[in-house]
């Protein structure tokens, strides 16, 4: 870049009013007094000669697109192009193409898989009552879900089973709502007069279920059906269907998720050159 364009741009910015500046520079007065301009010119020009993509970081959205264009003398550097397509994009209002809206998305269900707690079983079950209870709940005992847990308070407790409560009510009512059989209810049918022999026979039937699910469930299956959860979820994710959970137009413009990919397309590169040795 030119000297003279950067002196133009430190000169310009210097005279902005609430333009961000280091405390540590902003300390340096020995009167405690505000920076004087030529001070603040100094700095801004010591910064860009120093570190011309951390002061697009700082200082880009205040440069006018005149002053942008100096900088495509550095665009080879990888940060500043970075930063001078983000500001370009950003000022056009430009909307982020399709194919980098669903890699961006996908990066940032890549990031929420490696954090381990979106995707965990709890989480799941609570966006995805029903789903959860198809595939994991109905194998599971309900009973151990309301019981106090070691260290937990009592007001703990009940508002546990206040939301376990909830979430029941959510399933029982995507399960009438798709016509399942009463008898398959979570948390048994809802109460209605019954003659007493038709009670034993519905509690033997369900003792012989429960016997034929100890034996036909494994902890293999229970971790394949947590892995189909997981990719049903994932998939609503990266689809846009999970509007209620995510905020989808902050993740389709965070330029930040490109580098997800670009670490990618490295790690493939050194594999590829590793394995053709």
């Amino acid at each position: 870049m030119e000297p003279a364009a950067m002196d133009r741009i430190a000169a310009r910015l210097s005279a902005v009013d609430g333009l961000y500046y280091p405390t540590a520079f902003l300390r340096s007065s020995l009167d405690s007094s505000p920076p004087s301009p030529p001070s603040r010119k100094s700095a801004l020009r010591a910064l860009l000669s120093r570190d011309a993509s951390l002061f697009l970081e700082r200082y880009g959205a205040a440069l006018r697109p005149d002053e942008l264009a100096c900088f495509d003398a550095l665009r080879d550097d990888y940060e500043v192009g970075w930063h001078l397509r983000r500001l370009r994009a950003a000022a056009s209002g430009e909307a982020p193409a399709p194919a980098r809206v669903r890699n961006r998305r996908r990066a940032y269900l890549h990031r929420l898989v490696r954090e381990g707690d979106y995707f965990s079983e709890e989480a799941m079950r609570e966006r995805e009552p029903y789903l959860h209870h198809e595939y994991l709940g109905r194998f599971q005992d309900p009973v151990g879900r309301a019981m106090a847990r070691p260290g937990e308070r009592w007001s703990e407790t009940l508002m546990r089973r206040a939301e376990e409560a909830v979430i029941v009510e959510k399933i029982r009512g995507e399960q009438i709502m798709r016509g399942v059989d009463p008898g398959e209810w979570v948390g048994g049918p809802v109460e209605r007069p019954m003659q007493e022999q038709e009670e034993e026979e519905e509690e033997e039937e369900e003792e012989e279920e429960e016997e034929e699910e100890e034996e036909d469930i494994n902890m293999d299956e229970i971790r394949r059906a947590t892995e189909v959860v997981a990719r049903e979820d994932t998939g609503e994710g990266s689809n846009g269907e999970d509007s209620e959970h995510m905020d989808y137009p902050q993740i389709d413009n965070d330029e930040m998720l490109d580098d997800h990919w670009s670490k990618e397309a490295n790690y493939d590169a050194e594999d590829k050159y590793f394995d053709e040795d």
